[in-house]
């Protein structure tokens, strides 16, 4: 049988020998051992802030959010968005550092915020330049879009919430009352009550339309009077459920405002191929009333013609801007004639000077 012989380590052990040799290291040798020491450490650190969601730990411990780009595509994910307008969207928020983006999308003051410093910025880096025109283009787009879009699945009256303010119509009269409750088999809200105080109470059956506003969303639906009961200690009436539809807004923003402008008779002239358009030299002026990049409505002293077209010449912040447009309909008043345009073309620079004055990017 042949054994192996083992060298046995000593169970104690001067720490002097530890460092016997250190004074065989050169300086350099040392500086490169420091060095990876204070890289490793850094790096641990700053693994455990990510890991955590920032200095002050992981989620519910108060640390700041990062902004989560998977997050947002699952937010917008049923919105018409381009490709660029999705990447606008996400410079927008980048850039105003947003964490909650529930939050900011659900919220028109926010989301006006955050898209006027996005649009200040472009504007400093870059000045008036194609691109920039470009890019505040495809941010005014984004920004209309997300005007008239509703987020998550909000479809029934069940998902209302205690306290929200109903506008319902009985009659000729409107009423303004509050849901008491949502749950079980009926909406339940405060029944109506005139200038009086005293109840109005529709028989049961009758249809009713309401209307509701949410986050700045306007909704309505039709629902039936089931019942009245009391609750906490208030009237209440039983409605049933109902699906709630959307009330879209007008396809572009539009801003009151009164601006001097000049309208110049468009027609066609010649056939065919050769057809083109003039502009007669005969001038009416009048003031802009109300405007947005897809038209505007002109107050004139003489009459207009609907279906006319017109050549709009009209300065807004010191920039002199035109667009061809054409007559939708006429109002009539003591005060002249109110003219509903479309406008049918206008230039890059023009819509983004509109678009900075309706959403108020451009005041100070």
């Amino acid at each position: 049988m042949t054994y192996r012989s083992y060298h046995l380590l000593p169970l104690q052990i001067d720490a002097s020998d530890l460092w016997s040799d250190s004074s065989s290291l050169s300086p350099t040798t040392l500086i490169i051992i420091v060095v990876v020491i204070a890289v490793f450490v850094v790096g641990l650190v700053l693994y455990n802030i990510f890991k955590g969601g920032g200095l002050g730990g992981g989620k519910g411990s108060g640390g700041a959010r990062l902004f989560s780009t998977f997050a947002l595509n699952r937010m917008i994910k049923d919105i018409p968005f381009s490709y660029e307008q999705r990447k606008m969207l996400e410079f927008v928020l980048r850039t105003d550092s947003v964490t909650d983006l529930e939050k900011s999308l659900t919220t028109p003051e926010l989301l006006d915020r955050h898209f006027r410093r996005a649009y200040r910025f472009l504007e400093q880096i870059s000045g008036q330049s194609k691109e920039t025109l470009y890019k505040h283009a495809i941010l005014f787009s984004t920004r209309n879009i997300l005007e008239n879009s509703i987020f998550g699945d909000f479809s029934t009256t069940r998902q209302l919430k205690d306290g929200t303010a109903l506008i319902v119509t009985i009659g000729k009269e409107k009423f303004e009352i509050d849901v008491i409750s949502t749950k079980g088999e009926f909406l339940t809200a405060e029944t109506p009550k005139n200038v009086l105080g005293t109840h109005r109470k529709p028989p049961k059956g009758t249809k009713l339309s309401i209307l509701l506003f949410v986050k700045g969303k306007g909704f309505t639906f039709e629902t039936k009077v089931a019942g009245y009961t009391t609750m906490l200690g208030r009237s209440a009436m039983q409605l049933t459920h109902a699906k709630l539809r959307f009330l879209s807004k007008r396809r572009y923003r539009r801003r009151q405002t009164v601006i001097a402008c000049s309208l110049n008779l468009v027609y066609v002239e010649g056939s065919g191929k050769k057809q083109r358009l003039v502009v007669d030299k005969r001038r009416l002026t009048g003031n802009i009333t109300d405007i947005s990049v897809g038209g505007c409505s002109t107050k004139t002293n003489l009459p207009i013609q609907v279906g006319a077209r017109f050549k709009i010449q009209f300065k807004m912040d010191d920039e002199n801007l035109a667009a061809l447009g054409q007559v939708l309909r006429t109002n009539k008043t003591n005060m002249g004639t109110i003219s509903h345009i479309k406008f049918l073309r206008i230039n890059q620079k023009a819509m983004n000077q509109i678009n900075a004055f309706v959403y108020e990017y451009a005041d100070d």
